[in-house]
């Protein structure tokens, strides 16, 4: 596990980005280094205690504040990114991976969407997922602060200070 986190850790440094921000494809890698082995579904009551679009082909959902799940779609869900609410097919309170979609209501375009149909279901250990977005984001802030004193000292040679 330190070397999946390392390199996970290499790849925020990587991303250079102005933001404390995770990108999708980091946020997406984090998650599955933290997803136990695929199950065949989950019990759900009709209620999601919330969800994170993971780009246009995956999210985690999470039907109790300790409790989430990643789900792999079979391919791009349109507006993924941007909808304001999603609802999840199921029967008899389970969610099963290759029998159920996820909906995506509202985004960006007012256009009919397909179902986007569920691929694998994975358990999130959401415990570790918390403390290793926190590590990966005070990993960004640390990369900023570096590359800032890398341009201040580079500016302070360039100018002859």
């Amino acid at each position: 596990m330190p070397r999946l986190l390392l390199s996970l850790l290499a790849l925020a440094a990587l991303a250079g980005c102005a933001t404390n921000r995770l990108s999708d494809d980091e946020r997406l890698a984090l998650y599955r280094a933290h997803a136990a082995a695929p199950v065949r579904d989950f019990q759900y009551f009709n209620r999601l205690s919330g969800w994170t679009a993971l780009g246009d082909s995956a999210l985690a959902v999470w039907t109790r504040p300790n409790q989430a799940y990643l789900l792999e779609l079979t391919g791009r869900c349109m507006d993924l990114d941007f909808a304001p609410t999603i609802a999840v097919t199921h029967f008899g309170n389970r969610v099963s991976a290759r029998l159920d979609d996820v909906l995506v209501f509202g985004g960006a375009s007012p256009t009919i969407r397909l179902p986007c149909r569920i691929q694998s279901i994975r358990p999130l250990d959401v415990k570790a997922l918390r403390i290793s977005e926190k590590e990966l984001r005070e990993a960004k802030v640390q990369e900023r602060a570096a590359q800032a004193q890398e341009q201040k000292a580079g500016d302070a040679a360039a100018t002859g200070e």
